[in-house]
């Protein structure tokens, strides 16, 4: 029955598109209005397949982020360049939207199961758990969830694992690049952690410009680059390598390291 047809995770897509709705509308003046999201390249996401779409970005909220990201999909798939003007896009939203995220966050409280609902591949991290370090093996089940939200659709991911800047981009990315062969679309954000608290929750200061850019697809070589290849390729294309600290005012690192431990004394 039309009504209670399901993704291939088991949610009902009749719900979940309800769910999208309600929060789009809900938080829409975060992004316009609160404060406002400058974005570039939107026009990309209308050339894009259907399915098997990776977004790799750089992270500074848990939930903010992709948040935003729903909605400049949906507003551009909509026919708004560049612009989130007029709410009507979340009427018909795209419901084969995904993004990757850690279990324990999106088990940490009611909203975070609202927002799985809508669209999280929940994953065990391999190496941090509980604010505490780890290291333990790749779950099978995780990466193999991970193939059937691309095949099913696009699927949003943090490949740093961290909302701290400069970390180094986690291999399994490139392994997941390698294996299914995705078309990778990077995306450059910023703003974000300035106008939110850490969980992308809190308004924490309003009148802050964010920005979101969206590049063209990386030409990657799936068979003959390395991984560590691709990694470093993923750096440049989220502005997240080492060699991007060069070119960054000192007092911009001053103010981002003060954020880091205001964050870290906070939580």
């Amino acid at each position: 029955m039309g009504l209670f047809k399901k993704n291939p995770f088991g949610h009902i897509l009749f719900l979940k598109r309800w769910l999208i709705r309600i929060l789009g509308a809900l938080t829409h003046r975060r992004f316009k209005g609160f404060n406002k999201l400058e974005i570039e390249g939107s026009e990309i996401l209308k050339t894009l397949p259907d399915t098997n779409v990776l977004f790799v970005s750089n992270h500074q909220t848990y939930f903010a982020d992709v948040v935003a990201m729903f909605h400049v999909f949906n507003a551009s798939l909509s026919g708004r360049e560049d612009s989130i003007k007029n709410i009507g896009y979340l009427w018909n939203p795209k419901l084969n939207i995904y993004f990757v995220a850690a279990k324990e966050t999106m088990q940490s409280g009611l909203l975070p199961k609202i927002l799985a609902y809508a669209g999280s591949v929940s994953i065990e991290r391999t190496w941090r758990a509980e604010g505490k370090d780890v290291n333990r093996q790749v779950k099978m089940s995780d990466v193999s969830n991970i193939k059937t939200a691309l095949d099913d659709g696009w699927v949003i991911t943090f490949p740093q694992g961290t909302t701290k800047p400069w970390k180094p981009i986690r291999r399994g990315t490139a392994h997941i690049i390698k294996k299914n062969k995705p078309l990778v679309v990077p995306i450059v954000i910023d703003g974000f952690r300035r106008s939110f608290d850490r969980k992308g929750i809190r308004i924490k200061k309003r009148g802050i410009l964010q920005s979101m850019e969206i590049k063209q697809p990386l030409e990657i070589d799936y068979e003959n680059e390395s991984v560590q290849e691709i990694v470093e390729k993923l750096e440049y294309a989220i502005e997240q390598h080492p060699s991007f600290l060069k070119v960054i005012p000192q007092e911009e690192l001053k103010k981002e390291e003060e954020m880091n431990k205001e964050r870290q004394w906070r939580y």
